[in-house]
């Protein structure tokens, strides 16, 4: 089970072109490539995420992640149902009820959505079909219930089906209290994209902070929808504030039970990194330029190992700076 599942915790939704294309190719898709065809990646992704299996991880005070249906997505059970943070893609559904199931018999009656990712959100319409309220940052909404396009993927996402959007937003704050926790989610302003939310469960003290935070790989940074360097640089230094060496911290992508002081190593990573970047471009380089002048070497062997690759990270990185 640990080697079947290894592929999703070093990554995340996307690393699952390798699943799909291993087979045409005779190995992995390499990162370049497959973001040059992105409309197939997103096909590939739901191609792989279809079959994948999900991995379980029990944390604490009634707290679960489910591993293997795009981004790490996290269920609280009790008495008052089934509280979700996120809900993977929706081709998982046979997966992720059996998992579900395995949890508890009682349904969903919440979904918190992180963001509009489609690897976080497409799970949206089936969940949201069998009665749960849907709850999430406005800007949430508004991508989901719209085409919404990523030019860093050269692709249109439709609207998720109505359904599957949300009927509770809010702009900065909201707390509920379910299943003995008070969960209360935050608005970090733009990070990873401009939605993005962080869900505290307080009594249990797990901290779900969405792509704000990818564990051990370099993040995508959604520059169509409002993300940014430095807004994920902002939102690392808000989950640290937010957390304590106590603290569970689950990532939206990578190893899904983290902690502070692995968070506290991202955040300095995108710190030093924005900050090469920024003092090449300040000389006037290039994008080719900078790409060559290899800024994130020092952070590459830890980080750089997966479907971002260094030269699409400092991509990102350089047209934030």
């Amino acid at each position: 089970m640990k080697s079947e599942h290894m592929l999703s915790r070093r990554g995340f939704c996307l690393c699952c072109i390798g699943v799909a294309g291993f087979a045409a190719t005779g190995g992995w898709l390499s990162p370049r490539d497959a973001y040059a065809e992105a409309r197939g990646l997103v096909s590939l992704i739901k191609d792989s995420a279809a079959k994948s299996a999900i991995a379980t991880h029990k944390l604490r005070n009634g707290i679960t992640i489910l591993e293997g249906s795009g981004g790490n997505v996290a269920v609280l059970s009790g008495k008052d149902g089934l509280v979700m943070v996120d809900a993977g893609i929706s081709v998982s559904r046979k997966q992720m009820s059996k998992a579900l199931a395995e949890i508890s018999p009682a349904p969903v009656t919440h979904l918190i959505n992180t963001h509009w990712h489609f690897d976080h959100a497409d799970g949206n319409a089936w969940i949201g079909s069998q009665g749960a309220d849907i709850i999430a940052h406005e800007n949430t909404r508004r991508y989901l219930s719209q085409v919404q396009r990523v030019e860093d993927w050269d692709y249109n996402f439709l609207p998720v089906a109505k359904s599957g959007e949300p009927q509770h937003v809010f702009s900065r704050e909201h707390t509920l209290k379910l299943n003995g926790e008070t969960a209360v989610l935050k608005y970090y302003g733009p990070a990873h994209t401009d939605g993005d939310i962080s869900v505290m469960f307080r009594e249990a003290d797990v901290l779900h902070v969405g792509d704000t935070y990818w564990n051990g790989i370099y993040p995508f940074i959604d520059h169509s929808t409002g993300g940014s360097i430095d807004g994920m640089i902002a939102a690392s230094e808000a989950n640290l504030a937010a957390s304590t060496d106590k603290t569970i911290i689950i990532p939206g992508h990578g190893n899904p039970v983290s902690n502070r002081a692995e968070l506290g190593d991202f955040r300095d990573m995108l710190v030093a990194i924005r900050e090469n970047v920024a003092k090449l471009k300040r000389q006037g380089r290039s994008l080719d330029e900078v790409v060559e002048a290899k800024p994130t070497a020092a952070f590459d062997a830890k980080w750089g190992q997966f479907v971002i690759d260094p030269a699409f990270f400092t991509k990102l990185v350089y047209a934030g700076v």
